[in-house]
Protein backbone atom coordinates (compact mmCIF):
# COMPACT_ATOMS: atom_id res chain seq x y z
CA UNK A 1 0.00 0.00 0.00
CA UNK A 2 1.73 3.29 -1.43
CA UNK A 3 1.14 6.94 1.29
CA UNK A 4 1.50 10.04 -0.64
CA UNK A 5 3.36 12.67 1.03
CA UNK A 6 1.36 15.72 1.62
CA UNK A 7 1.76 18.16 -1.01
CA UNK A 8 1.81 21.67 0.12
CA UNK A 9 0.82 24.85 -2.21
CA UNK A 10 3.12 27.09 -0.04
CA UNK A 11 6.38 27.24 2.00
CA UNK A 12 7.44 30.10 4.20
CA UNK A 13 10.85 30.10 5.77
CA UNK A 14 11.69 33.05 8.36
CA UNK A 15 14.95 34.42 9.14
CA UNK A 16 15.55 35.67 12.34
CA UNK A 17 18.17 37.56 14.49
CA UNK A 18 19.05 38.38 17.94
CA UNK A 19 21.15 36.70 21.11
CA UNK A 20 17.89 36.65 23.55
CA UNK A 21 14.41 34.60 22.62
CA UNK A 22 12.47 37.93 24.05
CA UNK A 23 14.27 40.47 21.68
CA UNK A 24 14.21 38.24 18.32
CA UNK A 25 13.98 40.48 15.40
CA UNK A 26 12.59 38.95 11.28
CA UNK A 27 15.12 39.72 9.34
CA UNK A 28 13.92 38.12 6.29
CA UNK A 29 11.04 35.63 5.06
CA UNK A 30 11.38 33.29 1.88
CA UNK A 31 8.28 31.79 0.79
CA UNK A 32 8.47 28.83 -2.09
CA UNK A 33 4.67 29.21 -4.49
CA UNK A 34 6.41 27.66 -5.97
CA UNK A 35 8.69 30.27 -7.04
CA UNK A 36 11.66 31.20 -4.59
CA UNK A 37 10.59 34.83 -2.97
CA UNK A 38 12.70 36.56 -0.85
CA UNK A 39 11.68 39.57 1.29
CA UNK A 40 14.11 41.76 3.59
CA UNK A 41 12.41 43.05 6.82
CA UNK A 42 13.85 46.39 9.12
CA UNK A 43 16.43 47.99 7.35
CA UNK A 44 20.12 47.82 6.80
CA UNK A 45 21.02 50.35 9.37
CA UNK A 46 19.09 48.46 12.02
CA UNK A 47 20.86 45.98 11.81
CA UNK A 48 24.31 47.16 12.09
CA UNK A 49 23.32 48.99 14.96
CA UNK A 50 22.68 45.76 16.53
CA UNK A 51 25.50 44.40 15.51
CA UNK A 52 27.58 47.40 17.10
CA UNK A 53 25.62 46.61 20.26
CA UNK A 54 26.45 43.49 20.79
CA UNK A 55 30.15 44.51 21.07
CA UNK A 56 28.70 46.92 24.41
CA UNK A 57 26.17 44.91 25.97
CA UNK A 58 26.36 40.74 27.31
CA UNK A 59 24.61 38.27 24.87
CA UNK A 60 21.11 37.78 26.10
CA UNK A 61 20.48 41.60 27.61
CA UNK A 62 18.78 42.38 29.01
CA UNK A 63 17.15 38.91 30.57
CA UNK A 64 21.09 37.72 31.14
CA UNK A 65 21.53 40.27 33.56
CA UNK A 66 20.00 41.48 37.00
CA UNK A 67 17.61 44.65 36.96
CA UNK A 68 20.55 47.10 38.00
CA UNK A 69 22.73 46.20 35.88
CA UNK A 70 21.76 49.47 33.69
CA UNK A 71 21.78 52.13 36.14
CA UNK A 72 24.92 50.99 37.41
CA UNK A 73 27.00 51.00 34.68
CA UNK A 74 25.60 54.48 33.34
CA UNK A 75 26.45 55.75 36.51
CA UNK A 76 29.78 54.04 36.64
CA UNK A 77 30.75 55.16 33.00
CA UNK A 78 30.39 58.72 33.68
CA UNK A 79 32.48 58.33 37.09
CA UNK A 80 34.94 57.00 34.83
CA UNK A 81 35.02 59.68 31.90
CA UNK A 82 35.27 62.26 34.44
CA UNK A 83 38.20 60.38 35.80
CA UNK A 84 39.68 59.99 32.18
CA UNK A 85 39.64 63.63 32.02
CA UNK A 86 41.06 64.63 35.10
CA UNK A 87 43.85 61.95 34.59
CA UNK A 88 45.44 64.29 31.45
CA UNK A 89 45.56 67.17 33.74
CA UNK A 90 47.39 65.31 36.43
CA UNK A 91 49.60 63.85 33.89
CA UNK A 92 50.47 67.02 32.63
CA UNK A 93 51.47 68.26 36.18
CA UNK A 94 53.20 65.11 37.18
CA UNK A 95 55.45 65.21 33.77
CA UNK A 96 55.92 69.01 34.61
CA UNK A 97 57.32 68.45 37.82
CA UNK A 98 59.45 65.71 37.11
CA UNK A 99 60.93 68.41 34.70
CA UNK A 100 60.05 67.32 31.12
CA UNK A 101 60.66 69.82 28.36
CA UNK A 102 63.72 71.79 30.51
CA UNK A 103 67.06 71.67 29.88
CA UNK A 104 68.36 70.98 33.24
CA UNK A 105 66.01 68.03 33.76
CA UNK A 106 68.71 64.46 33.39
CA UNK A 107 66.38 61.12 31.95
CA UNK A 108 68.13 59.13 34.90
CA UNK A 109 66.88 61.83 37.61
CA UNK A 110 63.09 61.00 35.74
CA UNK A 111 63.66 57.35 35.55
CA UNK A 112 64.47 57.10 39.35
CA UNK A 113 62.28 58.97 40.35
CA UNK A 114 59.17 57.03 38.03
CA UNK A 115 61.11 53.89 39.91
CA UNK A 116 60.45 55.17 42.89
CA UNK A 117 56.75 55.87 42.37
CA UNK A 118 56.12 52.26 41.02
CA UNK A 119 57.83 50.70 43.47
CA UNK A 120 55.90 52.31 46.34
CA UNK A 121 52.83 51.50 44.51
CA UNK A 122 53.23 47.89 44.08
CA UNK A 123 54.32 47.45 47.52
CA UNK A 124 51.54 49.28 49.02
CA UNK A 125 49.24 46.97 46.72
CA UNK A 126 50.90 43.93 48.44
CA UNK A 127 50.30 45.05 52.03
CA UNK A 128 46.20 46.27 51.00
CA UNK A 129 46.18 42.97 49.69
CA UNK A 130 47.35 40.90 53.30
CA UNK A 131 45.53 43.84 55.57
CA UNK A 132 42.08 43.95 53.62
CA UNK A 133 42.11 41.03 50.87
CA UNK A 134 39.45 39.09 52.83
CA UNK A 135 37.14 41.67 53.29
CA UNK A 136 36.50 43.13 49.78
CA UNK A 137 33.66 40.43 49.28
CA UNK A 138 31.61 41.24 52.44
CA UNK A 139 31.56 45.24 51.79
CA UNK A 140 31.51 45.22 48.26
CA UNK A 141 29.79 48.30 47.65
CA UNK A 142 31.80 50.34 50.46
CA UNK A 143 35.25 49.14 49.08
CA UNK A 144 34.14 50.37 45.80
CA UNK A 145 33.63 53.86 46.76
CA UNK A 146 36.70 53.78 49.05
CA UNK A 147 38.90 52.93 45.77
CA UNK A 148 37.51 55.67 44.16
CA UNK A 149 37.93 57.93 47.11
CA UNK A 150 41.76 56.86 47.21
CA UNK A 151 42.19 57.36 43.30
CA UNK A 152 40.98 61.04 43.44
CA UNK A 153 43.42 61.75 46.20
CA UNK A 154 46.15 59.84 44.21
CA UNK A 155 45.39 62.22 41.53
CA UNK A 156 45.48 64.85 43.91
CA UNK A 157 49.02 64.34 44.69
CA UNK A 158 50.31 64.31 41.11
CA UNK A 159 48.33 67.90 40.53
CA UNK A 160 49.95 69.36 43.90
CA UNK A 161 53.62 67.82 43.13
CA UNK A 162 55.03 70.89 41.12
CA UNK A 163 54.14 72.99 44.24
CA UNK A 164 56.04 71.48 46.22
CA UNK A 165 59.66 70.94 44.64
CA UNK A 166 61.77 69.86 47.44
CA UNK A 167 58.74 66.87 48.43
CA UNK A 168 58.25 66.22 45.59
CA UNK A 169 59.06 62.19 45.27
CA UNK A 170 57.22 62.20 48.56
CA UNK A 171 54.36 63.39 47.18
CA UNK A 172 54.25 61.50 43.96
CA UNK A 173 54.78 58.43 46.43
CA UNK A 174 51.84 59.10 48.34
CA UNK A 175 50.12 59.10 45.16
CA UNK A 176 51.21 56.14 43.98
CA UNK A 177 50.49 54.63 47.27
CA UNK A 178 47.04 55.66 47.13
CA UNK A 179 45.95 54.38 43.89
CA UNK A 180 47.47 50.99 44.49
CA UNK A 181 44.54 50.41 46.81
CA UNK A 182 42.53 51.79 44.37
CA UNK A 183 43.65 49.16 41.87
CA UNK A 184 43.27 46.12 44.54
CA UNK A 185 40.03 47.53 45.55
CA UNK A 186 38.20 48.11 42.38
CA UNK A 187 39.35 45.29 40.48
CA UNK A 188 38.14 42.35 43.26
CA UNK A 189 35.10 44.39 43.85
CA UNK A 190 34.61 44.73 40.47
CA UNK A 191 35.23 40.42 40.13
CA UNK A 192 32.20 40.41 42.98
CA UNK A 193 29.71 42.51 41.14
CA UNK A 194 30.40 41.16 37.98
CA UNK A 195 29.29 37.90 39.16
CA UNK A 196 25.83 39.29 41.27
CA UNK A 197 25.14 40.72 37.45
CA UNK A 198 25.57 37.65 35.79
CA UNK A 199 22.07 35.39 35.88
CA UNK A 200 22.57 33.11 33.16
CA UNK A 201 26.41 31.94 34.01
CA UNK A 202 27.95 34.34 31.43
CA UNK A 203 30.09 36.18 34.15
CA UNK A 204 33.01 36.17 31.40
CA UNK A 205 31.18 37.70 28.84
CA UNK A 206 29.65 40.66 31.40
CA UNK A 207 33.66 41.33 31.89
CA UNK A 208 34.12 41.71 28.43
CA UNK A 209 31.79 43.46 27.18
CA UNK A 210 32.55 45.88 30.46
CA UNK A 211 35.79 46.06 29.16
CA UNK A 212 34.25 47.14 25.86
CA UNK A 213 32.42 50.41 27.66
CA UNK A 214 35.74 51.45 29.20
CA UNK A 215 37.70 51.63 26.68
CA UNK A 216 35.01 54.11 24.85
CA UNK A 217 34.86 55.78 28.05
CA UNK A 218 38.42 56.15 28.49
CA UNK A 219 39.41 57.41 24.30
CA UNK A 220 36.06 59.88 25.08
CA UNK A 221 37.52 60.94 28.56
CA UNK A 222 41.37 61.03 26.92
CA UNK A 223 40.37 63.44 24.07
CA UNK A 224 38.20 65.58 26.18
CA UNK A 225 41.58 66.16 28.73
CA UNK A 226 43.46 66.90 26.41
CA UNK A 227 41.44 69.36 25.17
CA UNK A 228 40.68 70.65 28.70
CA UNK A 229 44.58 70.54 29.25
CA UNK A 230 45.50 72.75 26.13
CA UNK A 231 42.51 75.06 26.70
CA UNK A 232 43.91 75.43 30.84
CA UNK A 233 47.63 75.37 29.95
CA UNK A 234 49.34 78.36 32.18
CA UNK A 235 46.08 79.44 33.80
CA UNK A 236 46.38 77.31 37.15
CA UNK A 237 43.15 79.20 38.42
CA UNK A 238 41.17 77.27 35.52
CA UNK A 239 42.98 73.70 36.24
CA UNK A 240 42.39 73.37 39.94
CA UNK A 241 38.75 74.53 39.26
CA UNK A 242 38.41 71.88 36.30
CA UNK A 243 39.83 69.25 38.90
CA UNK A 244 37.72 70.02 41.49
CA UNK A 245 34.31 70.43 40.09
CA UNK A 246 35.02 66.70 38.22
CA UNK A 247 36.33 65.73 41.02
CA UNK A 248 32.80 65.89 43.12
CA UNK A 249 31.29 64.83 39.83
CA UNK A 250 32.90 61.86 40.42
CA UNK A 251 32.53 61.11 43.86
CA UNK A 252 28.61 61.65 43.57
CA UNK A 253 28.60 59.42 40.47
CA UNK A 254 29.98 56.89 42.19
CA UNK A 255 27.55 57.17 45.33
CA UNK A 256 24.91 57.25 42.76
CA UNK A 257 26.34 53.75 41.11
CA UNK A 258 26.96 51.95 44.72
CA UNK A 259 23.25 53.21 45.34
CA UNK A 260 21.55 51.30 42.43
CA UNK A 261 22.75 48.04 43.61
CA UNK A 262 20.65 45.42 45.15
CA UNK A 263 22.54 43.01 46.15
CA UNK A 264 21.24 39.58 47.18
CA UNK A 265 24.26 37.93 48.84
CA UNK A 266 24.17 38.46 52.74
CA UNK A 267 26.95 39.70 54.66
CA UNK A 268 26.98 40.96 58.35
CA UNK A 269 25.46 44.20 57.84
CA UNK A 270 22.12 43.19 55.23
CA UNK A 271 22.02 39.67 57.72
CA UNK A 272 21.08 42.01 60.69
CA UNK A 273 18.61 44.57 59.09
CA UNK A 274 16.40 41.64 57.53
CA UNK A 275 16.93 39.70 60.92
CA UNK A 276 15.86 42.49 63.15
CA UNK A 277 12.74 42.92 60.47
CA UNK A 278 11.75 39.75 60.38
CA UNK A 279 11.91 39.74 64.48
CA UNK A 280 9.50 42.66 64.52
CA UNK A 281 6.74 41.85 61.63
CA UNK A 282 7.26 38.63 60.98
CA UNK A 283 8.43 38.91 57.13
CA UNK A 284 10.93 39.17 55.48
CA UNK A 285 12.89 42.46 53.56
CA UNK A 286 13.55 41.90 49.64
CA UNK A 287 17.16 42.70 48.90
CA UNK A 288 16.03 45.76 46.53
CA UNK A 289 14.13 47.36 50.13
CA UNK A 290 17.72 46.47 52.05
CA UNK A 291 19.90 48.04 49.60
CA UNK A 292 18.40 51.43 50.39
CA UNK A 293 19.04 50.98 54.09
CA UNK A 294 22.42 49.33 54.44
CA UNK A 295 25.51 51.90 54.70
CA UNK A 296 27.53 52.19 51.73
CA UNK A 297 30.40 54.94 53.21
CA UNK A 298 32.48 53.74 55.76
CA UNK A 299 32.03 53.36 59.57
CA UNK A 300 32.93 56.33 60.70
CA UNK A 301 31.01 58.62 58.24
CA UNK A 302 27.98 57.13 59.46
CA UNK A 303 26.36 59.52 61.90
CA UNK A 304 25.05 58.89 65.47
CA UNK A 305 21.62 58.94 64.46
CA UNK A 306 21.74 56.00 62.31
CA UNK A 307 23.71 53.30 64.45
CA UNK A 308 20.82 51.31 65.70
CA UNK A 309 20.54 49.06 62.52
CA UNK A 310 24.58 48.75 62.59
CA UNK A 311 24.75 48.24 66.40
CA UNK A 312 23.05 44.57 66.21
CA UNK A 313 26.09 43.09 63.87
CA UNK A 314 28.73 44.61 65.71
CA UNK A 315 27.72 42.98 68.53
CA UNK A 316 28.93 39.67 67.09
CA UNK A 317 31.97 38.68 66.44
CA UNK A 318 33.17 35.80 64.47
CA UNK A 319 35.91 32.59 64.80
CA UNK A 320 37.38 33.73 67.89
CA UNK A 321 39.97 32.73 68.94
CA UNK A 322 40.04 30.26 72.37
CA UNK A 323 42.78 31.02 74.00
CA UNK A 324 41.71 34.87 73.97
CA UNK A 325 38.64 33.38 76.56
CA UNK A 326 39.76 34.10 80.50
CA UNK A 327 39.03 30.77 82.50
CA UNK A 328 35.66 31.74 84.03
CA UNK A 329 34.30 32.16 80.28
CA UNK A 330 35.65 29.10 78.98
CA UNK A 331 34.23 27.49 81.86
CA UNK A 332 30.71 29.94 81.24
CA UNK A 333 30.89 28.22 77.60
CA UNK A 334 31.46 24.41 78.19
CA UNK A 335 28.76 24.03 81.11
CA UNK A 336 26.36 26.61 78.72
CA UNK A 337 26.97 24.13 75.93
CA UNK A 338 26.20 20.64 78.02
CA UNK A 339 23.04 21.83 79.82
CA UNK A 340 21.40 24.28 76.71
CA UNK A 341 22.61 23.77 73.13
CA UNK A 342 20.53 20.39 72.20
CA UNK A 343 22.28 20.38 68.70
CA UNK A 344 25.68 22.29 69.46
CA UNK A 345 27.93 19.59 68.65
CA UNK A 346 25.79 18.82 64.61
CA UNK A 347 25.71 23.14 64.79
CA UNK A 348 29.34 23.01 64.80
CA UNK A 349 29.70 26.24 66.94
CA UNK A 350 29.72 27.77 70.27
CA UNK A 351 28.75 31.06 71.33
CA UNK A 352 29.84 33.01 74.42
CA UNK A 353 27.87 36.32 75.42
CA UNK A 354 29.82 39.35 78.18
CA UNK A 355 28.35 42.34 78.10
CA UNK A 356 26.09 42.33 75.25
CA UNK A 357 28.82 41.38 73.24
CA UNK A 358 28.31 37.89 71.16
CA UNK A 359 31.61 35.40 70.36
CA UNK A 360 31.03 32.52 67.91
CA UNK A 361 33.62 30.06 68.42
CA UNK A 362 33.70 27.51 64.98
CA UNK A 363 34.45 24.05 64.86
CA UNK A 364 37.02 23.21 62.80
CA UNK A 365 34.74 21.30 60.51
CA UNK A 366 32.09 24.09 60.35
CA UNK A 367 30.70 24.80 57.02
CA UNK A 368 29.63 27.52 55.35
CA UNK A 369 25.76 27.07 56.38
CA UNK A 370 27.05 26.62 59.95
CA UNK A 371 28.99 30.26 59.82
CA UNK A 372 25.63 31.40 59.06
CA UNK A 373 23.52 29.67 61.19
CA UNK A 374 26.21 31.12 63.74
CA UNK A 375 25.95 34.08 62.95
CA UNK A 376 21.88 34.44 63.15
CA UNK A 377 21.89 32.92 66.71
CA UNK A 378 24.37 35.57 67.68
CA UNK A 379 22.16 37.86 66.90
CA UNK A 380 19.15 36.44 68.48
CA UNK A 381 21.11 36.46 71.36
CA UNK A 382 22.57 39.63 70.97
CA UNK A 383 18.26 41.12 70.38
CA UNK A 384 17.56 38.86 74.07
CA UNK A 385 20.47 40.46 75.73
CA UNK A 386 18.75 44.20 76.31
CA UNK A 387 15.41 42.16 77.93
CA UNK A 388 16.80 40.52 80.75
CA UNK A 389 15.87 36.84 79.72
CA UNK A 390 17.79 33.73 80.09
CA UNK A 391 19.81 34.13 76.65
CA UNK A 392 21.00 30.70 76.14
CA UNK A 393 17.67 28.80 76.48
CA UNK A 394 15.66 31.46 75.00
CA UNK A 395 17.68 31.89 71.83
CA UNK A 396 17.91 28.57 71.33
CA UNK A 397 14.48 28.04 71.71
CA UNK A 398 14.01 30.58 69.06
CA UNK A 399 16.69 28.92 66.61
CA UNK A 400 14.60 25.63 67.11
CA UNK A 401 11.39 27.23 66.00
CA UNK A 402 12.12 29.51 64.06
CA UNK A 403 15.12 29.06 62.01
CA UNK A 404 14.61 27.24 59.18
CA UNK A 405 11.21 28.70 58.58
CA UNK A 406 13.31 32.16 58.70
CA UNK A 407 15.88 30.97 55.93
CA UNK A 408 13.13 29.52 53.71
CA UNK A 409 11.39 33.03 53.43
CA UNK A 410 15.00 34.41 52.65
CA UNK A 411 15.44 32.03 50.02
CA UNK A 412 11.60 33.04 48.28
CA UNK A 413 12.37 36.45 49.04
CA UNK A 414 15.78 36.44 46.10
CA UNK A 415 18.25 36.52 49.15
CA UNK A 416 21.21 33.62 48.83
CA UNK A 417 21.52 31.59 51.54
CA UNK A 418 24.89 29.69 51.20
CA UNK A 419 26.70 31.09 53.13
CA UNK A 420 27.49 34.44 55.04
CA UNK A 421 29.81 37.26 53.12
CA UNK A 422 32.27 38.13 55.96
CA UNK A 423 36.10 38.20 56.69
CA UNK A 424 38.13 35.11 56.77
CA UNK A 425 38.09 32.91 60.17
CA UNK A 426 41.53 32.37 61.11
CA UNK A 427 40.45 30.72 64.40
CA UNK A 428 38.55 27.70 64.95
CA UNK A 429 38.25 24.92 67.86
CA UNK A 430 37.80 21.27 68.45
CA UNK A 431 35.44 20.22 71.14
CA UNK A 432 34.70 16.25 72.49
CA UNK A 433 31.46 15.68 73.89
CA UNK A 434 32.52 13.52 76.78
CA UNK A 435 30.53 12.03 79.78
CA UNK A 436 27.74 13.95 81.58
CA UNK A 437 29.57 12.96 85.10
CA UNK A 438 32.84 13.97 83.48
CA UNK A 439 34.85 17.00 85.48
CA UNK A 440 35.98 20.11 83.84
CA UNK A 441 38.69 21.11 84.71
Amino acid sequence: METSSPSYSEIVLEEWNGSSSTKLSKTATITASPSLFIQRSGGRFNHVWRRVLQAFVPEGFPSSVTPDYVPFQVWDLLQGLSTYIRMMLSTQALLSAIGVGEKSATVIGATFQWFLRDLTGMLGGILFTFYQGSNLDSNAKMWRLVADLMNDLGMLMDLLSPLFPSAFVFIVCLGSLSRSFTGVASGATRAALTQHFALQNNAADISAKEGSQETVATMIGMALGMLLARITTGHALSIWFCFLSLTMFHMYANYRAVRCLALTTLNPERSSIVFQHFMKTGQVLSPETVSKMEHVLPIWTTSLSSRSVKSMHMQVHLGVRVSSLNHQELMDVLHSAGSHYKKVFTAKYLLVEKKGIISAILHKDSTSKDVLQSFFHALVMANLTDKNKSVQLESQSWMDKQYEVFIQKLSSSGWKTERLLSPSIMWKANWICGPLDAKID
